[in-house]
């Protein structure tokens, strides 16, 4: 399974495409992180990251895309900032018509590290270490979108199948 994972941001937004499947180790295919200006208008950073993200996806090909689900922060405007950006990552994988799944920050640090309290650098050296890297991937935005590919590879085809079975039964049982 090819996965693309988003780590929202509307200044840098991490980009990290991976190959595997359930209880192996994956392979890295690339990373990215996307910026925009602060100094520009909204619009136009938004419709570079969705510019962006659209070409990754045409590019990379993945079967499914993940992106970090956004949860409330005490800066209003940084959680607005990554909720717009999230919502352009959500949309570049629908428009593509690949299934989308989020995951919240400490459903990726425990899928990863076996934490969900595990810290930036925790994650960094546990991706560098399961992707079999020579060095970290940086800036950390990179990191953080590889291991929600990698949390998503690891626990999200187990989920997919889990919710087609449920889906199934509940078609077959209204019968």
């Amino acid at each position: 399974m090819r996965v693309l994972g988003v780590d929202p941001g509307l200044t840098r937004c991490g980009v990290g495409v991976v190959e595997g499947v359930p209880g192996r180790p994956c392979t890295l295919i690339a990373y990215y992180v996307v910026y925009t200006d602060p100094a520009d208008e909204l619009p136009l950073r938004l419709l570079h990251l969705d510019r962006s993200l659209t070409d990754l996806v045409a590019k990379h090909q993945p079967e499914s895309v993940a992106v970090e689900r956004v949860f409330s922060q005490h800066n209003v405007r940084t959680v607005m900032g990554t909720a717009q950006a999230s919502g352009i990552a959500v949309l570049a994988g629908a428009r593509a018509g690949l299934p989308v799944q989020t995951y919240t920050p400490s459903e990726v640090k425990a899928a990863v590290t076996g934490s969900g309290q595990a810290d930036k650098a925790q994650i960094t050296a546990m991706v560098t270490r399961l992707l079999r890297l020579a060095e970290p991937p940086k800036p950390a935005d990179a990191a953080d979108a590889l291991a929600l590919a990698i949390c998503h590879v690891w626990r999200g085809g187990t989920r997919s199948k889990l919710a087609a079975a449920a889906d199934r039964a509940r078609r077959g049982g209204a019968r």
